[in-house]
This record gives structure tokens, C-alpha cells and sequence, in this order.
């Protein structure tokens, strides 16, 4: 047979689907559903990341001498030291921000300050309250959503909690060697395999995404503003705040650029309206590119993606944006296999 007649060959098609793999289906939906509803996406993720790390770096490590268990032991101790690392390191930026020592935090809230209330009176923006008045308005509103705040605050603790979860139980799979054989343990290894892989495809993607955007805001920032002789102050704290705020999916964004166009307006209006269009059409843009580059990944179309973020976005909320694409591929791929798309 030629390579071109091989080439040519139909795919077999695959046999139907047994009991066992339909029952699974119906327990991989529900407990996704579950997941979204009751906020442990972030324990899912954390954990399907130490997963896959664990495998990856295990890889790399193996060798002549050192077994596929001693590697997988040094990715583990790799992946905590980094854990452990990250969080100090956070933690650091935290206190040095708040304390002065890092980045000046004190002096752009100051400074962002001092620029609403030029704008006040400058154009008469009697919303905007005044200096002295600020920190009464500021006091009146956290007394008034303490609640909602605590609230707030307990859901963020709880979010760490179940990803420390995620990461002890992401562990403890990597090191689980045994191969089921019963058709249900099966059916749902398989199963868990693809979510996996629609995970890496994603998440790896992604990451190049969150890159772009602080590269785009430096750029523009450092180089596109100083060239038409515009020197935004505290411009380099700036983009570390939009590097840092983008590790929050949303709302990062969103406290960023606020920042950014509050200082652009206490340089002039126009560089004002200047950096809210740029920074709405990189955005768009990333928005774009982030579909592309993932529907790339997944075989799926930009659209596709658009349409299951925009779907999920609007039942689950912002963790729906997150899961989208990671569901969207992992559905594709089962429908793919089973010959239905």
C-alpha cells in the first residue's frame, strides 16, 4: 500500500457507546455543574495544574539515574518549593507595597487622589467628592457593606482553602500507579485523561495571553506616550500593578486600568480618552487573541470559544469565563472521538 493510499484511509469509526461510558458522561456533567455551582472550580484547577506538573517535570527528570517514582518526588519538591516561594513572594510585594517600599502604592493612591479632585473643579464633576470628604465617604460605605465585605473576604479565604485541597489531591494522584480494570474505573480514567489534556492545551495557552497584556500596557506606557513627550508619573508602577491585578481574572483588569486612566487624566484630558481607548482595544484584542490562540489549541473555532465563555459567563459568572474553554474543549474532544462532529 502507498503513503498516499494510507494517507487516504477513513478513520474506523468507533463502536457504540457501553453502559459504563454513558454513566460516566452523566457523572462527569453533574459533578462539573457541581464544581461551578459550589465554587470549588479552584480546586479543580489547582489540583489538575500539580497534576500535570508533577507528570511533566517527572519526565523531564527520568532518566539512567533516577527512577520514574525519585522523579516525581523531585518535581513534587520543585512544584512546593515554588509554591512556597510564590506566596512569600507575594506576601512581600503586599508589605512592600503597602508600606511604600515597593512600586510607591502610597504615592499613586495619593497622587490618584490629588488628580479627582483637579478634575472637580476643573470640569465640574460635582460626583467626585472632595479631599477632606473622602475618607467620611470611604468610611460611611464600608460600615454600610461590612457585611457584604466580611462576606466577601470569607469567600476569598475559602477559594485558598479548597486550592490548597486541589493541591494535596492533585499530588496524591500523581503518584497513584494502579491501572483500573473494571469497565466503569475505566470508562471514567479515560474520561478524566481528556480533561486533563483539554486543561495543559488551555491553561498553557492562556498563560501567553496574561504576557501579552502587561507587554501591551508597557508598551504603551514606557514607549508610545514618551514619544509624544507625555511622562505619565509612577508609570512603572503601573505596569507592575497591571502585571500583579492580571493574576485576577476581571477585575484585575479592570482595577488596572482604572489606575492608569486616573493618572493619564491628571496629565490632560485628551491622554486621558487616549489610554481608556487604548486600553479598551487591547483588551478587545486580547479578548480575540485569547479565543484564537486557545481554539488553536483545541481545534475549535474563535467564535466557538466566544460564544461558550459569553454562555457560561453569563450562568456561572466570572468562574464560567474561566471554566469555558477548559469545558468547551473537553466536550469537543468526546464528541470528536466519538466520531458526532
Amino acid at each position: 500500500m502507498t503513503d498516499d493510499a494510507a494517507t487516504a484511509a477513513p478513520t474506523p469509526a468507533p463502536g457504540p457507546a457501553t453502559g459504563a461510558e454513558k454513566s460516566v458522561w452523566v457523572a462527569m456533567a453533574l459533578a462539573l455543574l457541581l464544581i461551578l455551582e459550589y465554587h470549588l472550580l479552584s480546586s479543580l484547577l489547582a489540583g489538575l495544574l500539580v497534576y500535570a506538573l508533577i507528570h511533566r517535570l517527572g519526565r523531564r527528570l527520568e532518566g539512567k539515574s533516577m527512577s520514574h517514582h525519585m522523579a516525581k518526588l523531585a518535581a513534587l519538591s520543585i512544584i512546593a518549593a515554588v509554591i512556597i516561594g510564590v506566596c512569600s513572594a507575594l506576601i512581600l510585594l503586599a508589605a512592600g507595597f503597602l508600606h511604600g517600599k515597593f512600586g510607591h502604592l502610597g504615592a499613586l493612591l495619593d497622587h490618584m487622589a490629588g488628580i479627582l479632585e483637579t478634575a472637580r473643579d476643573r470640569y465640574g464633576w460635582q460626583w467626585i467628592p472632595a479631599a477632606e470628604n473622602l475618607k467620611t465617604v470611604l468610611a460611611h460605605a464600608l460600615r454600610e457593606h461590612s457585611g457584604e465585605l466580611q462576606k466577601t473576604a470569607a469567600r476569598s479565604a475559602g477559594l485558598l482553602v479548597h486550592a490548597l485541597v486541589g493541591v494535596v489531591i492533585g499530588a496524591i494522584a500523581a503518584f497513584e500507579t494502579a491501572r483500573p480494570t473494571r469497565p466503569l474505573a475505566v470508562a471514567l480514567q479515560e474520561r478524566m485523561s481528556r480533561l486533563l489534556q483539554a486543561f495543559e492545551r488551555v491553561v498553557f495557552a492562556q498563560l501567553r495571553i496574561s504576557l501579552l497584556n502587561t507587554v501591551f500596557t508597557a508598551i504603551y506606557l514606557l514607549v508610545a506616550l514618551p514619544l509624544f513627550h507625555v511622562d505619565l508619573p509612577l508609570r512603572k508602577t503601573l505596569v507592575v500593578i497591571t502585571f500583579v491585578a492580571g493574576l485576577i481574572p476581571v477585575l484585575g483588569n479592570l482595577l488596572s486600568n482604572t489606575a492608569i486612566v486616573i493618572v493619564s487624566l491628571g496629565t490632560s484630558m485628551p491622554v486621558a480618552f487616549s489610554s481608556l481607548i487604548y486600553l479598551v482595544v487591547i483588551h478587545k484584542l486580547e479578548y480575540f487573541l485569547n479565543a484564537r490562540i486557545v481554539g488553536r489549541e483545541i481545534r475549535a473555532a474563535a467564535w466557538e470559544i466566544l460564544v461558550a465563555m459569553i454562555l457560561f459567563e453569563a450562568v456561572f459568572g466570572i468562574a464560567g469565563v474561566i471554566a469555558a474553554p477548559i469545558l468547551y474543549a473537553y466536550a469537543k474532544r468526546e464528541l470528536t472521538d466519538r466520531g458526532l462532529i
